[in-house]
């Protein structure tokens, strides 16, 4: 006994036809009968229906008068031209009428017949011309269910909609009040498996007139089983026979939603008593049927067009904001908003080397460095999708709710730049009709027994939660993405372009500047001198209350910020330019002299500083004090308005490094300054009540990267803490 995959069935070649068709298959060059339907006597006045193998139809011209008088069949070869292409005539036998129908398929040629059937129900109305002015997708089909009832007349009529993994939902339904709906609920791929969609493509019509029927065996001259794709009366499967009876039904017809060149859906129809549609009824419900589906492709259309137009206006405001900045980082960091909102993302993601700028809701930021990590091992394109993120790499990266849906796009792999828009967990249910579990069933096909998936036995609702995934990322998000790539490569290039003439000028005026520093001090350092001294002396004149005094007060204040900010400046400049020593170096002895002045000159002698182990570090001893210095001051300085300000430095190994971490309990760093932070003359908001000018982490910045160092922070509303990373002796 056999096993056989619901996708391996060999549902185009059953052996067999239903009972309500008949069917004569010849041979294109030859028109020798090289097959037929056992059932053909039926029709045809023939006793021996054995000696029609090799003979011609016109060989028996009594027997098939009305097959040889049709006009088909006179233009039998100018008509079977073309492969698969059907034509349609009607011919008495007996003085019944049947529908005759003949196409050609590979090597033969078929004749197919079926009985004439009235329709004293159908009504057509002019209804279908309204399918190119309805403004609303369910309505379209809603209009072709409530035209098609006119014709087909079965007791449930629905549309069914394939979803990208082969499943199906039913989008709109007419039914007979005494059924129970299935509006709503979603089918498993394999109720219409892989080969049965490819078959609803090629024949676009399908009817299965009564399940509880004999099929009618094909008798071939050479015994090869016969390609029955395209024949209307093509026997069901068994599968496919028991799926039709255990949902209650005795007839099922179904047409083909075809859009795009894809198969979009289906209009499944079913019948709980046996009843046939005529063909002209069936060809006249596929015509309905397409008029509907072109009407809908024309709506999608018509609304891609206007989402295109929107999305267009868009990225040119952006293009346009994205020139007004130097950088992609800071067009970026200065659009997050924009960017998050374009693929409807709940949060946003900018990497740009170290830098991370979020937007919105996101994973932690020790998350979202898992994420680059993996990004970058596990990704080969330039962008990648995933809304099921959380359910397939939750443990691996320790995800939460808020990165269950993912899109990835790299800019630049090689500077680690990159944006990530997440979306937040969606809590899915999704109702069945039945429960999807495959189960295996035995059916015997062809006289052998075969194990093969068995259909379900209840339709009954089956509602399935799932977990991890976000909402589907649409096709129109993924446009909004590329729109977004598309702005970067083309403000890209133009930035660069400026930047790089740019750099031309500046190179010189760094050249200047440099020079510039080295003397500073001197050139200008002498003159302030002087004015302080004055000023003092000036200052000792007035009594205490003269407003004078104030005065003279404002300009010495304003002398020492001058020659803080010269002072500064000059440090970097050495920073980036001096020579260095590399040295072991025990920074205890530094960090306690730091530590004291820091208190009496930002007047905070009541900040508790805690200073733990002080491992030696490999490092410049000039360069290495100056970075203790800005870090310790800022650390005393912003701490030195709270309650209780504290400041603990403790020093550790870790591998090859050691790491000197400094925190305070200050007034911490807000979320969307991070990325400014070793910015020149750059300061925060929250900042602007303290004396400074912007410069201190910079030079810490620059010192750090010449000795073979790194910097780096981590700050919320509780403080701050500074790590700066040294090379291990």
């Amino acid at each position: 006994m056999n096993f056989v995959d619901c996708h391996e069935e060999p549902i185009h070649i059953p052996g067999y036809i239903q009972s309500f068709g008949y069917l004569i298959g010849i041979d294109v060059e030859s028109h020798s009968i090289t097959f037929f339907s056992q059932n053909i006597s039926n029709i045809f006045n023939i006793e021996n229906v054995e000696f029609l193998f090799g003979k011609k139809i016109t060989d028996f011209p009594e027997s098939f008068k009305s097959i040889i008088d049709s006009d088909i069949y006179h233009s039998l070869n100018k008509f079977t031209r073309r492969e698969n292409e059907t034509y349609f005539d009607k011919i008495f036998v007996d003085e019944k009428e049947y529908h005759f129908s003949v196409f050609r398929s590979k090597n033969d040629i078929f004749l197919e017949f079926e009985e004439v059937l009235e329709n004293p129900n159908k009504r057509i109305s002019n209804k279908y011309d309204n399918f190119y002015i309805i403004d609303n997708a369910q309505e379209i089909w809603e209009q072709l269910l409530s035209t098609l009832s006119k014709i087909v007349n079965y007791d449930r009529m629905m549309v069914y909609k394939f979803m990208l993994d082969g499943s199906g939902k039913v989008i709109a339904e007419r039914r007979n009040k005494n059924l129970e709906s299935y509006l709503g609920l979603h089918y498993p791929e394999s109720d219409i498996p892989r080969q049965a969609r490819e078959l609803y493509m090629k024949k676009r019509k399908r009817i299965f007139s009564d399940v509880y029927s004999e099929t009618v065996p094909i008798l071939s001259k050479t015994h090869e089983i016969i390609d029955l794709t395209f024949t209307g009366s093509r026997g069901m499967s068994p599968i496919h026979g028991q799926y039709i009876k255990n949902s209650g039904a005795s007839s099922s017809f179904s047409v083909s939603i075809i859009i795009d060149d894809q198969l979009w859906g289906l209009v499944t129809c079913q019948n709980s008593e046996a009843r046939h549609i005529d063909l002209e009824d069936r060809v006249q419900a596929g015509i309905f049927t397409a008029l509907a589906s072109n009407a809908y492709s024309s709506f999608k259309s018509k609304k891609e067009l206007e989402y295109r137009i929107g999305l267009n206006g868009k990225s040119a405001y952006l293009k346009s904001d994205f020139l007004k900045h130097n950088t992609l980082f800071d067009s970026l960091v200065e659009n997050k908003k924009e960017i998050r909102e374009l693929p409807e993302a709940d949060g946003l993601v900018i990497v740009s080397d170290d830098d991370i700028v979020k937007d919105g809701i996101t994973a932690e930021r020790s998350v979202i460095n898992k994420i680059i990590n993996w990004a970058h091992q596990n990704t080969e394109e330039s962008m990648y999708v995933n809304r099921s993120f959380l359910k397939e790499y939750g443990d691996e990266l320790g995800l939460n709710e808020n990165a269950a849906g993912i899109i990835i796009y790299f800019i630049e792999r090689s500077k680690n730049e990159m944006l990530i828009w997440f979306r937040k967990e969606f809590d899915e249910h999704i109702n069945w009709a039945g429960n999807p579990e495959k189960k295996i069933g035995v059916f015997s096909q062809n006289g052998e027994e075969k194990h093969i998936i068995s259909p379900r036995t209840s339709f009954q609702t089956f509602t399935e939660n799932i977990k991890g995934n976000s909402r589907r990322w649409s096709s129109r998000n993924i446009s909004a993405v590329q729109a977004v790539r598309d702005v970067i490569l083309e403000t890209s290039h133009k930035q660069y372009n400026a930047i790089k003439e740019l750099n031309n000028q500046l190179r010189k005026v760094n050249e200047e500047l440099d020079s510039f520093s080295y003397t500073i001090s001197h050139d200008l350092g002498t003159p302030l001198t002087v004015m302080k001294l004055n000023a003092q002396m000036l200052l000792s004149n007035f009594e205490k209350t003269d407003k004078n005094k104030n005065k003279l007060t404002s300009i010495i204040e304003e002398i020492d910020g001058m020659a803080e900010m010269m002072h500064d400046v000059l440090q970097l400049s050495r920073a980036k330019h001096s020579e260095i020593e590399l040295e072991i170096l025990h920074p205890a002895h530094t960090i306690r002299k730091i530590s004291d002045n820091a208190r009496i000159t930002f007047e905070s002698l009541g900040t508790e500083i805690i200073i733990k182990d002080c491992p030696e570090v490999l490092a410049d001893k000039t360069m290495m004090h100056q970075a203790f210095l800005n870090i310790i001051n800022n650390a005393v300085k912003y701490s030195s308005q709270q309650d209780q300000p504290r400041v603990e430095i403790e020093g550790f190994e870790e591998g090859e490094s050691v790491i000197y971490k400094i925190s305070d309990n200050g007034i911490g760093i807000p979320e969307e300054d991070k990325h400014k932070m070793f910015k020149i003359f750059n300061r925060m908001d929250n900042a602007k009540k303290f004396k400074g000018n912007g410069v201190g982490l910079s030079i810490v910045h620059r010192i750090m990267n010449r000795i073979g160092g790194n910097v780096d922070y981590e700050s919320n509303k509780d403080g701050t803490s500074f790590n700066l990373t040294f090379k291990k002796p």
